[in-house]
């Protein structure tokens, strides 16, 4: 069985005599910061999937242009060589 001993100054804290670990009984604390993390995780995902969105949209704009200077070329080859 595992030996524990309050923290002096600190309701929450335990320490493990076996391993002299400090440990926070504290639920309601664990449950908010594991909210946190989530929440914090969620928003990189977030930022993560827009940026690769924004990303994307670069690359076929550029294709876009691509496409409109060929066109674009080819339509001033073909208009100079009907004169």
């Amino acid at each position: 069985m595992t030996d524990y001993v309050k923290v002096q100054g600190h309701s929450n804290l335990v320490r493990d005599m076996n391993s002299s670990a400090i440990i926070n009984k504290d639920t309601s604390a664990y449950e908010r910061a594991v909210k946190r993390a989530k929440e914090a995780q969620a928003k990189r995902d977030e930022l993560r999937s827009a940026t690769r969105e924004i990303n994307n949209l670069k690359c076929e704009m550029h294709e876009i242009k691509t496409m409109l200077k060929t066109l674009v070329d080819r339509n001033g080859d073909n208009s100079n060589n009907s004169r």
